[in-house]
């Protein structure tokens, strides 16, 4: 790096750090950034990354998928996810999240006992190292919180340096009445220490104890944190429950500007880091509160599209994109540089908070009503006042596409597809659940035997069990794959599905879904129409705006469409890729 290049660097990141930590010597804490984050024999990039939409292409798709979602009880369960992903998702996917996948005591992964090791049960770091050689990685940075039976936690109550000064605490006398938290469970959490009765903060569970970042030496791990997981192959990093991350008493403790300014600080190694480096951001929050997250195009470089799931549900399950369609109008396409995460499953249920102010309560409610009567559970947050809302429907989308409002009937494989097909159209990254790609049911015995509602979309599936249902074409396991795959790799061929491509909501039939796709170079366009109903609607070609000297075919049927016909015809359920370039 020059030193007039380093001397812009350092300038950014000495003001970034006055930002968050005002009382301490910047320019010190800023050199002890550096080290943490460029280990000795390293460096900074002699430029910063130009914002751009060069970090992902339409090739880009994820999958989701726990380190031990698929067992033998003969094999590491990193190895045979390995080769599920070599023999089925190479081609279909170029991304893996795999979550947490580090020892912990409760909350599937998410109360993190050791952030430098592999779990044992799963595997070890060149376990991980070949995953990651073979498809681009993402791992979640639990930064808001570790697990009360840690050795981190275990040394706080110890007094000893310098965990001792790790962890939030507060008292009782506080004012904590405008917290707001996505758990029913009481804030604080009373521990001996080897100096007295202290209170700490657990945002999630008593199990999960809030980390102090008003401490920089905790700030300093994390960013050790972070290399370690570059230097074994992670390209996307998760930062989970970010949002929570800066706490002060009499505040709602949620969005700080102390949280968005350590985004902020985090991008800014990125963007100089040697490897290409994605942070995304996990705020499962109304609208506003998860864009703010973009920053000024100098924060997250993708979040996660958290309305999609709630918004699509309804959609399948009422027969009409009204509301679908009227909040994707309203969405601004992502900034330069910056991308949406799209989805409608993950290792958590379906979160409603997103869907605030978009559905109105009786709508939602009526989503709630049928996932209930489909044999899913709904887990509920903590309000201010004292009282209980609905946080998240727990059920796997698979399941919760078996209904609509009026019932089952014979369409539940096709409103499936269409939903999933959806969140490929979109502008955005497109990401699946493994248990999406794998059409899994509800599975209640997870949720028996666990005592979790999150168990229910949580299941392991033996192997031997799951390649005899994959290689009879007629299960719901096999029909799912080979058709998401399917279209997957037909989307992956289509520059007008480039994440940053050109989106317009286009105003047709309730019963329609319709963006058009334009391709950063102006070539291709496609029209993406999904039919949400169980009727066959026809729309006209003129009402889409196809171009009469272009030869429009549509990429899903291969059919050529017919610009004489009266109607273009959307058998139930129905998507259609139309495009002038196929």
């Amino acid at each position: 790096m020059t030193a007039a290049h380093m001397n812009s660097f350092s300038k950014r990141l000495t003001s970034q750090v006055r930002q968050i930590y005002p009382d301490v010597d910047a320019d010190i804490l800023a050199s002890m950034i550096v080290a943490a984050f460029w280990p000795e024999g390293t460096k900074p990039r002699q430029r910063g990354r130009t914002l751009g939409n060069n970090l992902w292409s339409e090739h880009d798709a994820l999958l989701i998928t726990y380190g031990n979602s698929i067992l033998d009880g003969a094999h590491k369960p990193l190895d045979l996810l390995h080769d599920f992903l070599l023999r089925h998702m190479k081609g279909v996917v170029n991304g893996v999240h795999i979550l947490p996948f580090f020892p912990f005591t409760s909350d599937d992964g998410f109360a993190v006992s050791d952030f430098r090791a592999v779990n044992p049960q799963l595997g070890d770091w060149p376990d991980i190292n070949r995953i990651g050689s073979a498809f681009h990685l993402m791992s979640d940075l639990v930064l808001n919180h570790v697990s009360s039976q840690g050795a981190w936690f275990n040394a706080y109550r110890q007094g000893q340096e310098p965990y001792d000064k790790f962890f939030f605490e507060a008292s009782p006398d506080d004012d904590l009445s405008d917290v707001v938290r996505p758990r029913t469970t009481p804030l604080l959490q009373e521990v001996e220490t080897t100096d007295g009765i202290k209170h700490v903060w657990c945002t999630f569970s008593h199990d999960q104890v809030d980390l102090d970042f008003r401490n920089p030496e905790v700030l300093l791990e994390f960013l050790r944190i972070i290399r370690l997981h570059v230097d074994n192959g992670v390209r996307i990093i998760r930062l989970d429950a970010v949002a929570f991350l800066w706490k002060e008493a009499g505040t709602s403790s949620i969005h700080l500007p102390q949280t968005h300014a350590i985004v902020q600080l985090m991008r800014l190694l990125c963007d100089y880091a040697s490897e290409t480096i994605i942070l995304l951001t996990e705020t499962n929050v109304p609208k506003a509160e998860n864009l703010s997250y973009f920053g000024n195009r100098n924060e997250a470089h993708a979040i996660y599209n958290f309305p999609l799931p709630p918004l699509i549900l309804h959609a399948m399950m009422s027969g009409s994109a009204q509301y679908l369609k009227r909040w994707q109008s309203g969405m601004p396409p992502a900034q330069l540089g910056c991308a949406y995460l799209n989805f409608t499953a993950s290792h958590d249920g379906i979160g409603v908070r997103p869907a605030e102010g978009v559905l109105p309560p009786q709508e939602l409610a009526r989503v709630i009503d049928t996932v209930r009567d489909l044999g899913g559970l709904v887990s509920m947050r903590a309000l201010p006042d004292g009282g209980e809302a609905p946080y998240e429907l727990n059920t796997t989308f698979y399941e919760a596409t078996s209904r609509t409002f009026d019932g089952e009937d014979a369409y539940h494989f096709d409103r499936f597809i269409c939903s999933q097909t959806i969140v490929m159209s979109l502008e955005g990254i497109p990401a699946f659940y493994i248990h999406s790609m794998l059409a899994t049911p509800n599975d209640h015995a997870q949720v028996e035997r666990r005592g979790m509602n999150r168990g229910i979309n949580r299941h392991r599936w033996d192997y031997p069990t799951l390649q005899a249902l994959l290689d009879d074409p007629d299960t719901p396991q096999s029909r799912v794959l080979t058709a998401l795959s399917d279209r997957l790799r037909l989307r992956s061929q289509q520059s007008a599905f480039h994440p940053n491509a050109t989106q317009f909501t286009m105003a047709l039939d309730d019963r329609i879904f319709g963006v058009w796709r334009q391709s950063l170079d102006r070539q291709q366009s496609i029209f993406a129409m999904h039919n949400v109903s169980a009727e066959t609607v026809g729309i006209s070609p003129y009402a889409i705006n196809l171009i009469e000297d272009e030869n429009w075919v549509d990429l899903l049927t291969g059919e050529k469409i017919d610009m004489d016909a009266e109607m273009i015809q959307m058998a139930p359920y129905q998507c259609r890729w139309i495009t002038n370039r196929g």
